[in-house]
């Protein structure tokens, strides 16, 4: 299949499942779109023809936000929340978490890997 805003669609997959790999696409848009451009669901990403890539071209250009667009967007919506100095904002600046998880443990994903404290020892060893 054809190049589609920018991004290869996979070749031997269901197209609901190809056009997931455009950003932005999750399953319910990529049905939604299926169905506006009358394709079939269940076709093979082999089978669909430059027709029908032009008309999902076209359709996911007019009526939704995807791929560069939408990551310029999600981009100027956190720049914004930072340069207020919300709390949100704070916590994108600090690299934590910014949906209220907890941080005493776990948040490895955003604070990156565990960095042991150099030269710590017990009070027992002090006796």
């Amino acid at each position: 299949m054809a190049r589609i805003l920018g991004v290869d669609i996979p070749r031997n997959k269901v197209v609901s499942v190809a056009l997931r790999y455009i950003y932005g696409v999750g399953p319910y848009v990529a049905k939604e779109v299926l169905t506006k451009a009358g394709i079939d669901h269940n076709k093979n990403s082999n089978e669909v023809t430059e027709e029908e890539a032009n008309t999902l071209r076209k359709i996911l250009e007019a009526d939704y936000n995807v791929e560069g667009d939408l990551r310029r967007q999600i981009g100027l919506n956190i720049k914004r929340l930072k340069d207020m100095g919300c709390y949100r904002g704070v916590r994108h600046r600090r690299g934590l978490p910014v949906r209220g998880q907890r941080t005493h443990t776990n948040a490895r994903t955003r604070k990156g890997p565990a960095v042991a404290i150099a030269g710590k020892k017990s009070v027992k060893s002090l006796k």
